[in-house]
């Protein structure tokens, strides 16, 4: 294998990254290095970094509203999280992380690309992570789960009228049918689908949007006879 990556473009990313082109490029560099290491980067993803996960994740940035708070629900490796904080300086962004080992490395990431995130230990569905970053505007995810289990992550986090935005594959529009009901009842709003990326990313990035418009719905405890 090879000891140089595949980059894009100066151009490219340029155009997504702009004065943080720089630290992008160090970013990949930690994950061909120690992100494979420590396995949060499988070994074969190595020379797709740029294209399949880096660019993939950034172009998210087209439709983030300005100056968000948001909330990045499963980070693992710092995705969709990092690349969208390098793409988009005005937006305030925690990562979310369960593993010890995953949080103490995006604590080094984020130290060497001086970018001031937070990264909180914890699931999404904890007491305790609801209570800190509850309220936000976005709250993003990418290969965390079916989308009615992320709804379920997700929604409780946002404020009324914010939005999930989940990256997603081919399979988008079968799981918007299937988890249709799920998604209504844990107070989603109607799904939308968006292609973004493009002159950056081929295939384009597929992303689910899906607002929060209420509570969700009681269960109903089945009554003894």
């Amino acid at each position: 294998m090879s000891d140089q990556l595949p980059i894009p473009t100066p151009e490219t990313v340029e155009k997504v990254f702009g004065e943080r082109a720089a630290a992008a490029a160090r970013y990949v560099g930690h994950l061909a290095t120690s992100g494979i290491e420590r396995g949060l980067i499988g070994p074969r993803e190595r020379d797709r970094l740029w294209d399949r996960h880096v660019l993939n994740c950034a172009v998210l940035a087209e439709v983030v509203p300005p100056d968000a708070k948001v909330v990045d629900v499963g980070s693992g490796a710092g995705l969709p999280g990092i690349p969208l904080a390098l793409a988009r300086p005005d937006l305030q962004i925690v990562l979310v992380e369960p593993l010890a080992r995953r949080v103490d490395w995006l604590d080094e990431v984020l130290a060497d690309l001086g970018l001031d995130l937070a990264v909180e230990r914890g699931r999404a569905e904890e007491p305790s992570v609801l209570r800190r970053w509850e309220g936000a505007d976005v709250v993003t995810a990418r290969a965390v789960g079916p989308l009615a289990r992320l709804a379920g992550l997700s929604l409780p986090l946002l404020r009324p009228g914010g939005v999930m935005l989940v990256l997603k594959g081919a399979s988008a529009p079968e799981e918007i049918v299937r988890d249709a009901a799920a998604v209504r009842a844990l107070g989603g709003g109607t799904p939308t689908i968006h292609e973004v990326g493009a002159g950056v990313v081929e295939p384009l990035t597929r992303v689910v949007e899906i607002p929060r418009i209420g509570a969700p719905r009681p269960t109903r405890r089945k009554e003894r006879r």
